[in-house]
Formats: structure tokens, sequence, C-alpha cells
């Protein structure tokens, strides 16, 4: 993982009389157990998944729970964990990064909402809009829409969002539905505090487990039980749940003296709309709003007593929501207008239509609305000002850069072991022209920038080869496609190389085996070689390829450019027309330092002899045409102003930030670019053969290299 909780999981044993101090999704976890939760699943992938990470660092703790931890192989495991709760009175919980994830899921999810549990059933997303999010622009909103299940968008505070822990299992229960509880990044990592109750043990656990079980032919998804089910959830869960939510206040509105506006926002954009006023002299710095607000903890489904009671003799409402369709907004239209209220209802005419709603943004539309509504006791001239001086500043900071900042795109790290294997790509087009490459979620899809510019389509985690499967056979040669070993885990198995040898495909896939899901954090995945104490240590993706049927296999380890650069071009042009894997093996570079850092830091204090390997760049022989991070796009790898007067162009150098994976001479040598890159080893806490070695090596050097300015 990219961090652990060990020390912060000790913040769980917290009890009642004592108030928890800390981060977001530490909170989150701390309800969860504090509702008796029997079950946790979810699958990597945001901050959201850090929950699955504290409860891996807090075994001993579950374990005296009896709460049962399951770390899942995709998203779609993780919902189908919920099914435990369909017959049986037991509280579970899962996460994952939406709106990808939700898409995974939506098979199991749908099933799970059309049933019903008996057992509260959380499902705790992780969702980010615009430029905060790393996926794809949609709304886990319309998700909920289409299969009923309530939606939880919490005020970013712990109190409130513990608050809407607790109460997702008990709306769960009181409307047999399933419930989803929705974070943004901020949300996760933000820092409070709310005072603890005492964790729960779960009536059913792995310490009570069942002894008997239930069937029931009505909690099945077939038909006719299904036309039941959907006149229940109408009939029945849907009033049941806004009887929940309107008796036990899970929105809330915040009184304000300008009666006249008002303000009805997602509860995660709460911060943003108040700090807004704030700014804008509509708010102190404790929160509170002249202008009211309705804070809609519960986004799905709305309670149409509580608009029409917040609206009732407002000239005008602004809605804050970000994303879009407008669904909130849209909706509060239709309970305004079937209450027969002439409130104007503003969102997206004076904010934007999409795109993340940063402060800025917010700022800006809140002014212009204030500005446009002038209410009577409010002098607009001081709203203008501040949207004039938002626009000076703006206008100052481009002044002051001189020009726009220069674009700094994502990449690989430093020495990752993914990147050689474009290299030898980019080689071997140099033989065959372009070819078309199906490429896939993870690290590897920063293929696609710059130097490499290589991957043609990407559509979802795992893919990459199951969508090959449409191109390849209308191709006038053999094309490519790429998968991460997450990936491989995850969907690729089944969707891909299932599908591929089934239908006898020629096609050519590349694993990136690096030994984690590292585009998620570097989270452990079955064929990772470190695994903890709760997890199998012996699966193998050559052995589940063999099993499957996989004929044509080859492993190289990815830092031989050359031998990479071979097996490419031994499967383009193989007289085997079945799927061919190349298997690219060395383990995150990333990871590889976390684990290897403090070892040597060990040494070192010890006194131990470490030797640490360096590349660079002979600044005489460089030659300044810089092919070789063309072909290596190596960050440590960079460009210097030559010493020698009489070479105007900069010549390549090799920074500090080197880690020694050798990809830059590599590239060279397969390339037959030129012999300027050399290598190095730095000896620290040398011994006596060291000692012995370094001055016969000066001797030596000293003897065939004349003195400077000595003619021979």
């Amino acid at each position: 993982m990219e961090r652990s909780f060990k020390k912060e999981a000790e913040l769980l044993r917290l009890g009642a009389g004592q108030t928890f101090h800390g981060e977001g999704i530490l909170a989150v976890t701390k309800a969860l157990l504090q509702s008796g939760v029997s079950y946790v699943g979810g699958y990597q992938g945001a901050p959201v998944s850090h929950m699955m990470d504290v409860l891996n660092d807090a075994r001993d703790i579950i374990e005296g729970l009896g709460v049962h931890i399951e770390t899942n192989a995709s998203e779609a495991g993780a919902a189908a964990m919920l099914g435990a709760s369909i017959n049986y009175p037991i509280r579970g919980a899962v996460t994952w990064k939406s709106t990808v994830g939700t898409n995974v899921a939506s098979d199991a999810l749908s099933n799970l909402a059309s049933v019903g549990v008996r057992g509260g059933a959380l499902i705790v997303i992780g969702e980010d809009y615009g430029e905060g999010a790393s996926i794809i622009q949609e709304r886990s909103h319309a998700f909920a829409m289409k299969s009923q299940i309530w939606l939880l968008d919490p005020r970013p505070n712990l109190p409130t969002i513990v608050r809407m822990v607790e109460k997702g299992f008990e709306l769960s229960e009181a409307s047999n539905t399933p419930v989803m509880l929705e974070l943004r990044i901020r949300a996760c990592h933000v820092h409070g505090a709310f005072e603890a109750r005492d964790n729960r043990a779960p009536q059913i656990s792995r310490n009570q487990p069942l002894e008997q079980p239930e069937f029931d032919f009505a909690r099945i998804s077939l038909p006719p039980a299904t036309y039941s089910q959907e006149k229940h959830k109408i009939e029945v869960r849907w009033p049941a749940a806004q009887a929940f939510i309107r008796e036990h206040r899970l929105n809330e509105v915040f009184d304000g003296e300008m009666t006249d506006l008002g303000i009805i926002c997602q509860g995660g954009m709460y911060n943003v709309a108040v700090r807004s006023l704030q700014q804008l002299g509509l708010a102190d710095a404790f929160g509170e709003s002249k202008i009211p607000i309705y804070a809609l903890n519960v986004t799905y489904p709305l309670i149409p007593e509580e608009v029409t009671a917040f609206c009732a003799g407002k000239g005008a409402v602004l809605v804050v929501e970000e994303g879009q369709p407008a669904y909130i907004e849209d909706a509060l239209h239709a309970i305004l207008r079937r209450a027969d209220l002439q409130t104007k209802l503003h969102g997206k005419d004076f904010l934007p239509m999409a795109g993340e709603y940063t402060g800025e943004v917010v700022l800006t539309g809140v002014a212009k609305w204030v500005e446009a509504m002038a209410p009577r006791n409010l002098d607009p001239s001081g709203v203008r000002g501040v949207i004039e001086a938002l626009a000076a500043t703006r206008k100052r900071a481009a002044e002051l850069l001189g020009g726009s900042v220069p674009a700094r795109p994502p990449g690989f790290c430093i020495g990752c072991p993914e990147r050689p294997v474009f290299s030898a790509m980019k080689l071997l087009e140099r033989e065959t022209g372009g070819f078309h490459v199906s490429a896939d979620i993870g690290c590897h899809t920063f293929s696609t920038l710059p130097p490499f510019n290589i991957g043609n389509t990407v559509l979802g985690y795992g893919l990459g080869l199951a969508s090959n499967s449409g191109i390849a056979p209308l191709f006038g040669k053999r094309t490519v496609s790429i998968m991460g070993d997450g990936g491989f885990w995850h969907n690729g198995l089944t969707s891909g190389i299932a599908n591929a040898v089934f239908n006898r495909d020629d096609a050519i896939l590349i694993i990136m085996k690096n030994g984690y899901t590292s585009a998620t954090g570097t989270q452990d995945i079955p064929s990772s070689l470190h695994q903890s104490e709760w997890k199998s240590g012996d699966m193998s993706i050559e052995r589940a390829l063999k099993g499957i049927g996989v004929e044509w296999v080859k492993s190289v380890y990815t830092y031989r450019v050359e031998t990479m650069t071979k097996a490419l071009r031994g499967a383009m042009t193989s007289a085997y027309a079945g799927l061919k894997v190349i298997i690219a093996d060395a383990e995150c570079q990333l990871e590889r330092q976390r684990r290897l850092r403090p070892q040597v830091a060990a040494r070192l204090t010890a006194g131990k002899r470490v030797v640490r390997t360096r590349f660079g760049v002979d600044e005489d022989v460089c030659s300044g045409d810089h092919s070789c991070i063309r072909l290596s796009g190596c960050p440590s790898l960079t460009v210097k102003t030559s010493s020698d007067p009489l070479k105007l162009d900069p010549v390549a150098h090799v920074n500090n930030g080197c880690v020694g994976c050798g990809l830059c001479g590599e590239v060279a040598h397969a390339a037959v670019l030129c012999p300027s890159f050399f290598r190095a080893e730095i000896v620290q806490n040398p011994n006596p053969w060291d000692w012995i070695v370094e001055r016969l090596r000066g001797a030596i050097i000293g003897w065939i290299q004349p003195a400077e300015g000595v003619r021979t």
C-alpha cells in the first residue's frame, strides 16, 4: 500500500467519553465498528480504499470483534459480498472508487437493489468530478436513480460523516434497501474530531456464526419474484426511506437573515458554498451564513416536503450541484411546480454545466447570482468588487508569471520497469512501421503520452485484450494489447485471455508484471511476492495462463531492451496463430525503493559496505542529438549546457534522481545510438579491498591518460 496506518489504527480502540482526532477515512472505519458491522470488503482505488488498509492494519481489533475482512479481486466481487445481507440481519459494507468501480459492480448491485436487504448494506464510494477525478466524467447519481439505491453525500466534517455512516445502516434496514455513501478525496483526507462511541461486536460474526440457512423464493432475482420486488421498491421501500430521512433529519437547514434568498447544495459542496459566502461577506468565519442553506446529506431520494418548506416565501434559490446532468436541479424544478410554488430556481445558469466546482468556480457563480438577485438589504457593489478583485488577482498572477506555466503531464516514475517495454516497441516500429496497440488502465496508460505516444484505445481495467478482438481480425498485420498484472487478476484473465483462447484469436498480449496494482496505490495482488500472513502466497500468472490453455508464453526481464525487442519481433513474425503472451517481469521501482531504503539505511548505520549503482553521460562523447531521451523518457535523464565552448547544443545528463535501473544505457545500446553512457558504482563504507582497487585503477588511468596540458 502507499502508506501504513498501523499507528493511526489505534484510534479505532477509542470508546464512549473519548474524542477521536484524525483523518476522514479513519473516522469512516471507526463509524463502521461503532455500527456493529459484520463484514467489510473492497477493491483498491482512491482514498476510500484506505478503509481496507486501515482494517488490515488493525487485525487484532477486528478479530476481537469477529468482523470478517475481505480484499476483493474486483468491485464486482465486493458488491456480491453484500448478498450476505439479503437473507440475514447482517450489516455489511464495501468500498471502491466510482464511477468506474460502480460500473464493474453494476450486475451485483442491480440484483441486490431489486431483491432488497434485511441487514444494513452500505457502499462507500470515492467520487470526484472534473479535474479532481482521475477517471471518466460521470456521476453515481444516475446509477442510484436507476436501481433505487439511496445516495448519501455528507457534509465534509467528521461528526456529519460518522453520523451518516451510522444512519446509513439504519436507513438501509428501515427501507430494506442498500445505501451508497459518497466521499470526495478531500473528505477522505479532511482532519477533525468527533465524540467516539464503543465499538459494537456484531450479533452474527466469525465469533458467533450462523447455524441454519434461510430460504425465501421472494428474495431471488427471478420472475415472477422480480415483478413484486419492483412494485415493493416503489410502494413500500421508497416511502419508508423518505419517512426515515425526514424523521431523523438527515438533511440539514441552516437559517439566515436574508429570507428572500436560499441555497440548496449537495452535502459535499457545503464547505465550498459557505466559504464563497464568507469571501462575499455573507458568512462569518464559523460558517454562520446570512443566506439560508439547505444541505442535502441525502441527494437521493429527495424529500418534497422539506424542499417546499425551505423554498416557500423565497424569491430565488440557487442550487449548487457539481457535475452533469443536473439531476437534483431538474428534480427540484418538478417538486416546486407540483407544489405550485413560483420560487425562481437557479443553478447551471450561474454555475458551470460540467467540471469540478473549485472554490474559485463556486465563488464566481455565487457572486454573480447574489449580484443579479440583489436583495433589498444588500449593496451589490460589494459583491461586484469581489468579482473584480478576483479578476485583477488572476491578471496580476499572469503578469508575474510572464507567460503560461509549462505543461507537466503525468508520466512513469524514475526507473519504472514498464518504460523499457515501450522503448522496445518504439524500436520495433522502426522495422515494422506503426501497429495498433490496445491499451489498458494502469500506470502503463502513460505510454499514450510523449515521448512514446503508444496506445490507440483504452476501454476499461483488464480489457485491453478483449477490446482488441474487434480490431485484430480487420488489421493488415498483428496488433498488440497491454495488460497490467492488477488488470490480469481483476478482469483480464476471464474477459480477455479466456476469450482469446476460446476464439483462437491470433493475438499478442504484453502483461506488465510489476507485482502490484501500482496505479491505485501499489496494493498487493494474488501474484505479489511479498504477501501478508492473511493472504495466499502461491498464485502465479504463468500457471494461470497455462491452466487456461495459453501455449505461447515468454517471460522477459523488462530492463533488457534488446531482449524485449527480440521477443516482440518474434511474436509479430511467429507462425503460431494463437494467443502469444509476453510477460514483462520486473518489480515496481517505487515499491522496490520503499523496500530497499530502510535496508540500506540499516546497513549504513551498522557501518556495513553498501554499493549503489548510478549511470551517467560522458559529455565529451555525447553528440547532443538526444535520441536517448526520446526513446527512454526517464525524468532523471535530462539536458545541461556543455562545458565545451565549441558545443552549442546542450548535452544529455543524468541527475541525482537516478536509481540505477540502466534503461538509458540499454536503450543507447539497443538502438545503436552512442557510447556516451557509463555505469558507476558508488561504494559507501568501503573495505580495504575497495581502497586497493581504487588506488590501482587511479594509477592505471593516470598512466594511460596524459596529464592535462602535456603534449604527446
